[in-house]
C-alpha cells in the first residue's frame, strides 16, 4: 500500500466499508479525492480530516467500525481511552475562563506526564486546529487537538481530561456553553482516529457525562473515564 496516496480498493479497506458505497460517496463529491491516470486516488491527511467530521454523526455500529480498522499498537485494543489517560494529566476543576486557558491548563496537565516534548508547538497546533472548525459539540464536550499528528513533539501519545466550574463558550454548535474537555495528543494518525472513535462513542454512553459533572475531584474523573471505557462492548 502507498505510503502517500489510496487507492478505492485500500481506501474502502481502510474506512472497512464496500468498494461500491465508497464510489458512489467519491462520485457525489461527498470523499475528497482525485482522479490521477484514470483512476481515484485519495490523500490520507484529506481522508483523516473528512473522517474526523464525518464521525460526529456516526452511530456506536459505526464508530466500532472505525475503532477495528484503525486499531493502533500504541493503545490495549479492549481499552484505547484509559491506556492513553493517566491520573496526572486530569484536572478537575481546570481553572479557565477562556478558550485559550482551557487549552492552556490541558497541555500543562498533559506536560505533567513528561511526554510533552515541545509544549509551545502542541499548543499552536492545537489552536490552529480550533480557527479552522471548533471540536466542540453540543453535548458540552470538546475533543481539542492538533489537524495532523507531531510524533517529534511527544514521547508518547497522550489524553488529558479537564473539566472548567462552569461552562464556556468554545464555539459549540447553537453557542452552547462547553465544560467537558478532551486533549487528544497523538503521534499517528491511527491511534488519532482510534481514540475520536472511542471517545466518540463514550459520550453517547447514558449516565457517562453526568457522572463526569459530578464528580468530586481528579481521582473520580479518571476512574469515571476508565470504567466508562473498559465497559465499551467491542
Amino acid at each position: 500500500m502507498s505510503h502517500d496516496w489510496y487507492s478505492l480498493d485500500e481506501l474502502a479497506q481502510q474506512l472497512g466499508r464496500d468498494r461500491r458505497e465508497i464510489e458512489k460517496l467519491v462520485q457525489r463529491g461527498r470523499i475528497p479525492g482525485r482522479k490521477i491516470g484514470g483512476e481515484w486516488q485519495f490523500h490520507p491527511t484529506e481522508v483523516t480530516h473528512w473522517l474526523e467530521q464525518e464521525m460526529r454523526e456516526y452511530t456506536d455500529r459505526e464508530l466500532v467500525v472505525v475503532e477495528q480498522t484503525h486499531r493502533s499498537h500504541e493503545v490495549r485494543e479492549s481499552e484505547p481511552v484509559a491506556s492513553l489517560l493517566r491520573l496526572e494529566a486530569v484536572q478537575v476543576p481546570l481553572e479557565a475562563r477562556t478558550k485559550r486557558s482551557v487549552l492552556e491548563g490541558l497541555v500543562e496537565a498533559a506536560g505533567r506526564t513528561w511526554q510533552i516534548w515541545q509544549p509551545a508547538v502542541l499548543l499552536n497546533a492545537v489552536q490552529e486546529r480550533e480557527a479552522v472548525m471548533s471540536t466542540a459539540f453540543e453535548n458540552g464536550v470538546a475533543i481539542p487537538h492538533p489537524r495532523n499528528p507531531l510524533p517529534e513533539a511527544l514521547g508518547e501519545s497522550i489524553i488529558a481530561f479537564g473539566r472548567t466550574l462552569s461552562g464556556i463558550p468554545f464555539g459549540g454548535p447553537n453557542r452552547g456553553l462547553t465544560d467537558l474537555f478532551f486533549l487528544v495528543l497523538c503521534r499517528d494518525s491511527r491511534t488519532h482516529l482510534q481514540v475520536l472513535a472511542r471517545l466518540g462513542r463514550m459520550i453517547q454512553q447514558p449516565q457517562f457525562l453526568d457522572d463526569l459533572r459530578a464528580a468530586e475531584d481528579s481521582q473520580a474523573a479518571y476512574q469515571i473515564i476508565c470504567d466508562a471505557d473498559r465497559s465499551l462492548p467491542r
